[in-house]
């Protein structure tokens, strides 16, 4: 295997060691090994295909059981907060409810509204779910199984996910409707408030892990110390804690989550920008919204609770097949835990006024998350020059 370095601006090929690499590791050990099975008259560009096509087919899978599952567990715990059982008829506990559900869909009428934009309309929950996929590609299951292994990983992901928004804006803009296009409004103006202190509250953890890749992040708190090694604790950086609130609390926002829910509101604009749409159109925007609540969560087990460690993955020989389902395991369950967590602030907290809303995040959020990054760039400067010398 030839790697190459830079010799005064010049690449210069360099002999490393061959590493083998497990199965599922990434595209390019797809790629090998669809090229070692492949027939000779198969073209090279036909297995780059095949591997973005399996790549496309593993993110609509992740995206649908994401909805499935999100929209069980939200009737579930809406249901026990409120002292009732929740669906408990399709299944035992209603677990095969959103089966029904989709088929219904599915077997809904597509209505396009008089007067509405056909073309933006149609395509709408196409561009916010096709957002929301591509940076799931960036989503590593496990630290040997991934499609996209990016240096800009998190950056990507924050990126794709602010495309959602031109999604909605579209739709509510598109559906020739007052309250349609009223909750695109809000949700413009909602996204551009709390992008800012998402972004920000997230370059504390960065600055800690030096890395914006999702793999090496996690791998920077594995060792000896267990959990004790995460970045969330106050001996690795005392700014953490108050930067994980900043960040989880625009996360709500961006997602349009109560007491965020602004763009939807079903008491003062009958569904928002979703008035208008219906069947399978109308699920494009939920399945976004239940995979985007994972994916976020999982970014912020990754830069704050650990991303694939945990005792388990502590004790298990590192690099076998059980490592790396309990790495999956891991990340799953951390991300399903900060998706519950958002169900429960749902169903607890009462919606805000829209001039609450963009209070808190220009007038609070905003401000503490530049001086969470401040105050945490001193101090990792304070601690790289008297301990860790």
């Amino acid at each position: 295997m030839i790697d190459s370095v830079a010799i005064n601006g010049t690449q210069v090929a360099e002999p490393v060691a061959e590493v083998a690499k497990p199965l599922g590791s990434g595209t390019n050990a797809i790629n090998e090994l669809l090229l070692s099975v492949r027939p000779d008259f198969v073209p090279d560009w036909a297995v780059s295909l095949t591997t973005a096509l399996l790549a496309f087919l593993v993110a609509i899978l992740v995206v649908s059981v994401c909805a499935l599952i999100g929209t069980w567990g939200e009737r579930k715990v809406s249901g026990h907060i409120q002292c009732r059982y929740g669906p408990m008829r399709v299944g035992w506990h209603g677990v095969l409810q959103p089966i029904a559900d989709g088929v219904k869909l599915l077997l809904k009428e597509d209505l396009t509204p008089l007067g509405a934009d056909a073309v933006l309309f149609k395509f709408a929950p196409a561009l916010v779910l096709g957002a929301l996929m591509g940076a799931m590609a960036v989503f590593p299951l496990s630290p040997g199984f991934f499609f996209a292994d990016l240096d800009l990983g998190v950056f990507i992901i924050i990126a794709l996910t602010s495309l959602t928004t031109i999604g909605v804006l579209m739709a509510g803009w598109s559906s020739n409707s007052k309250w349609s296009l009223y909750g695109a409004m809000r949700e413009a103006a909602q996204v551009v408030a709390y992008e800012i202190p998402l972004g920000v509250s997230l370059l504390v953890p960065l600055m800690v892990a030096g890395t914006f890749n999702l793999i090496e992040a996690s791998a920077g708190q594995s060792g000896g110390l267990g959990i004790f090694n995460w970045y969330i604790w106050p001996w690795v950086n005392p700014f953490m804690l108050p930067a994980f609130v900043l960040f989880f609390i625009a996360v709500l926002a961006e997602n349009k989550r109560a007491p965020f829910d602004l763009p939807e509101s079903e008491s003062e604009l009958v569904s928002g920008f979703l008035t208008e749409y219906s069947g399978i159109r109308w699920s494009f925007f939920f399945m976004e919204e239940y995979a985007a609540m994972f994916l976020l969560s999982v970014v912020g087990a990754v830069f704050f609770f650990g991303g694939f460690n945990s005792p388990l993955t502590e004790v298990l020989p590192e690099g076998t097949f059980l490592w790396q389902a309990a790495c999956a395991a891991t990340l799953i369950a951390k991300g399903a835990f900060g998706v519950f967590f958002m169900m429960w602030i749902r169903w607890t907290l009462p919606r805000l006024r829209i001039d609450q809303v963009m209070t808190m995040g220009y007038k609070y959020l905003t401000p503490l998350a530049l001086l969470c990054v401040l105050l945490a760039a001193v101090w990792e400067a304070v601690a790289e020059s008297l301990w860790r010398n």
